[in-house]
């Protein structure tokens, strides 16, 4: 039982990575239903900053801080410069556009910081915490404390906020949501912006335990892909309980399951997603459209 216990709780630590993840794949999907091949590749450029900023005398804090603006603001930038003059084609052009993005973005990275991996500090001690047997670390704890904040800061924002109506709004329907006077370029890039930020906190969050590399979130991506499919590609709610979910299942499976061990964490993953997709598309907390004929 100890041992379930501690697996629960370091999986649900690197869910709430992969949920943190998920909710920024689920949050640009939503407003613009495009898959971002390139959100782990904008994450681990915002853990990038965040580790300059550090290593540069910033406490982590303020680091964390800042990269979570500058990446806000590079994310709608982004939108702004390269994805909205092409919104309008064909969906296809979009996703290969994000593929080419995850390329750009991890030459860049290699080009400035190197290919070497690099120890990432982070605000939370890894020294071993025991309670009733089970063996924790203060960083599992805060990277879970710091995934459910995050999930009600977004619900807050998008229930309570004008601004989260707007969002809401600009990804129902577009066309009515000019009409009613929302500004839907504008929300496009604040929801692109949300979602770089929201990548910030998990590639942050990723990278103490994970070492920084450019290449830190490739593997990642692939299970908050996972997780999305899970909790439903329209439920911000359903992205980060499908991370936690994906975590916990990961690593309960790996420990019991002898044959599967780490090598495949990730097919076990691929696995999720196709038996999801087989019994229920969409998802635990998706809503299944119907189109009358």
């Amino acid at each position: 039982m100890t041992n379930f216990l501690q697996q629960v709780v370091s999986g649900l630590a690197s869910g709430g990575i992969y949920g943190s993840l998920a909710l920024a794949l689920v949050l640009i999907h939503r407003s613009t239903g495009v898959l971002n091949f390139a959100q782990g590749e904008m994450a681990t450029l915002s853990a990038f900053l965040c580790w300059t900023l550090v290593d540069h005398g910033w406490s982590f804090w303020p680091a964390f801080g800042a990269t979570l603006v500058l990446s806000f603001a590079g994310g709608a930038a982004l939108h702004t410069a390269v994805i909205r003059p092409i919104q309008g084609g064909p969906l296809l052009g979009i996703v290969i556009l994000t593929i080419g993005l995850l390329i750009a973005i991890n030459g860049l990275d290699t080009w400035i910081w190197g290919g070497a991996a690099k120890q990432f500090h982070g605000p939370f001690s890894t020294a071993p915490i025991t309670v009733g047997g089970v063996a924790f670390s203060k960083q599992d704890i805060g990277v879970i404390v710091v995934s459910l904040v995050v999930v009600v800061l977004v619900g807050a924002l998008f229930t309570r906020t004008k601004l989260g109506l707007g969002l809401r709004a600009a990804a129902a329907n577009p066309l009515e949501a000019r009409l009613a006077g929302v500004r839907v370029g504008v929300m496009l890039a604040v929801g692109w912006g949300l979602a770089a930020a929201l990548g910030a906190v998990a590639g942050v969050m990723a990278a103490p335990s994970l070492f920084l590399d450019p290449n830190m979130m490739q593997t990642v991506l692939l299970y908050a892909f996972a997780a999305s499919v899970l909790g439903g590609m329209d439920s911000p709610v359903g992205a980060v309980v499908g991370g936690l979910l994906l975590g916990v299942l990961l690593n309960l499976v790996g420990t019991y399951v002898h044959w599967v061990g780490g090598e495949l964490r990730l097919a076990t993953a691929l696995a999720v997603i196709l038996a999801v997709l087989l019994v229920r598309p969409a998802g635990l907390f998706g809503r299944i459209s119907v189109t009358r004929a």
